[in-house]
């Protein structure tokens, strides 16, 4: 890829890589028995199983350990790529521009998700995570501050311009949700912080600060999507076929946010003594129910641009699809363990995550033949 043709949306790719690392650790923790805190690997096997069960998690650890790897791989790759790019001019007028420049936040997401695989994946495996577990949360907390200073600044940054400089409203599209799906995995990490410190001092600065990107994110995942959908409404049939992936950006959007509630639910009980009952059924079900129908949604607008577009070209955004699909099964964990324990759920979260995977490697051979073409920042025939 040509630094010229490089752009910061490559960095969905290692975002999905990471997601997909996480939803096997997420069914496992939310629908196997272990005790309390965390699941192991070392907890998980100490059950018997079946033989056909005990392929299934054989199986569910490789998709763990492939895409956790596959996911610092690509993160090392693009962060270089990144480095070099932001010395240019493209840098400095994709950040000018207010339609455009929420293309530079998918790199901090993903350098986000890199957190919930230590806290997932790696910490599953390896017992040196897992028995210092109390121990990493002040050098956690420290990274996490750092990048929740930078993140807000860059966020009152790039607000600032868009008001400053004025822009065509009309030709806004879902990638504008880049901004609270930011600000939700930042808020996501920071209540994860906040629950599972044992330290009062750590728990009560994390819930604090979540609570400042937490309400700037739903704000502005609630205003932004007025604005689109007036937008999208004024309009003339669906917009250009490289903005359509990211009809489904709500979806993760709305993931973040309810376990960001749900953990601060538990920050509140663990460290303040509330007892908060049916608020967890109440956050996670009805969130859940949201995604349900708009996925449903969502993809009824989409059946065309599949049929026509999809395994014909590729452009970067494409990546877009992966987030909504990692979203739907993670809190479709959280689902299971809280308000629905059936094996019909649990049986569609399954067959999510092999649909999830399958896109994935889809995408990647893709990506890959149109990176050999230099041009995988544009559009690129792949039949």
């Amino acid at each position: 890829m040509k630094l010229k043709d490089f752009t910061p949306l490559v960095f969905l790719a290692s975002l999905g890589a990471g997601g997909i690392a996480v939803m096997p650790f997420v069914l496992m923790q939310y629908t196997v028995e272990h005790g309390s805190g965390l699941i192991t690997r070392s907890q998980l096997w100490t059950k018997g199983f079946t033989t056909l069960t005990a392929g299934y998690y054989y199986s569910l650890e490789v998709v763990m350990i492939i895409f956790s790897l596959l996911h610092f791989i690509l993160t090392i790759m693009f962060a270089i790529k990144l480095f070099r790019w932001m010395k240019t001019d493209s840098c400095k007028k994709l950040i000018s521009d207010p339609l455009k420049n929420t293309a530079i936040l998918a790199p901090l997401i993903s350098v986000l998700m890199t957190m919930n695989v230590f806290i997932g994946p790696l910490r599953y495996f390896l017992p040196v995570f897992s028995d210092n577990f109390q121990d990493l949360f002040l050098p956690a907390m420290i990274f996490w501050s750092v990048l929740f200073v930078f993140i807000m600044l860059l966020e009152i940054k790039l607000l600032g311009i868009s008001f400053k400089e004025g822009f065509d409203i009309n030709k806004i599209n879902f990638g504008w949700l880049l901004h609270p799906f930011l600000l939700g995995m930042l808020s996501v990490v920071g209540t994860g912080i906040a629950a599972m410190s044992q330290n009062s001092d750590i728990a009560n600065t994390a819930a604090f600060m979540t609570l400042i990107s937490g309400s700037m994110g739903i704000f502005l995942l609630l205003v932004k999507l007025i604005v689109i959908f007036k937008s999208h409404f004024a309009a003339l049939g669906l917009p250009e076929k490289q903005f359509l992936p990211s009809f489904l950006i709500v979806v993760p959007n709305i993931t973040l946010f309810a376990i960001s509630a749900f953990r601060f639910g538990h920050f509140l009980e663990h460290h303040h003594g509330f007892e908060l009952g049916a608020y967890f059924y109440i956050v996670i079900g009805f969130s859940f129910a949201f995604e349900i129908w708009y996925i449903l949604f969502g993809l009824s607008l989409l059946i065309d641009y599949f049929k026509q577009h999809h395994f014909k070209e590729f452009y970067v955004t494409q990546w877009g699809f992966i987030c909504p699909l990692v979203a739907f099964v993670v809190l479709g964990g959280f689902v299971y363990n809280v308000v629905l324990s059936n094996p019909i759920l649990y049986g569609v979260l399954v067959l999510t995550m092999i649909i999830t995977v399958l896109l994935y490697i889809e995408l990647l051979l893709k990506h890959i033949k149109c990176s050999r073409k230099n041009n995988v920042g544009l559009s690129c025939k792949v039949d």
